[in-house]
């Protein structure tokens, strides 16, 4: 197993572990960091595929690069927006559990 399928190989236990955490967890937060870890599964994915070799040494091109500095800085404002709805929620219901939650629609 060389160095590129082993970094696919984690990238893509990282978005099976934040697709499943997304399914089958309750609590908000839990939702928000199972989505942040889907995220850094693909910002993974893209810098391997973007990785090649010249002269014996390991360079990562820079669109990929560019690719993932943006992915990353709308993941943090992703993150920080759901945390902050995440927290309005529990101030007006007191309690981050989704299934209360549906029960208040119309």
């Amino acid at each position: 197993m060389n160095v590129y399928e082993f970094y696919l190989c984690i990238s893509i236990i990282l978005i099976v572990l934040g697709l499943y955490t997304l399914i089958s967890k309750r609590n908000l937060i839990k939702i928000v960091l199972g989505l942040e870890v889907m995220t850094l599964g693909v910002n993974l994915a893209i810098i391997t595929m973007g990785v090649r070799v010249i002269g014996g040494t390991y360079e990562v091109d820079a669109f990929a690069q560019g690719m993932v500095a943006i992915s990353m800085a709308i993941g943090a404002a992703v993150a920080a927006l759901a945390l902050s709805i995440a927290m309005n929620i529990y101030r007006h219901y007191k309690t981050f559990d989704v299934k209360k939650l549906r029960r208040l629609r119309w």
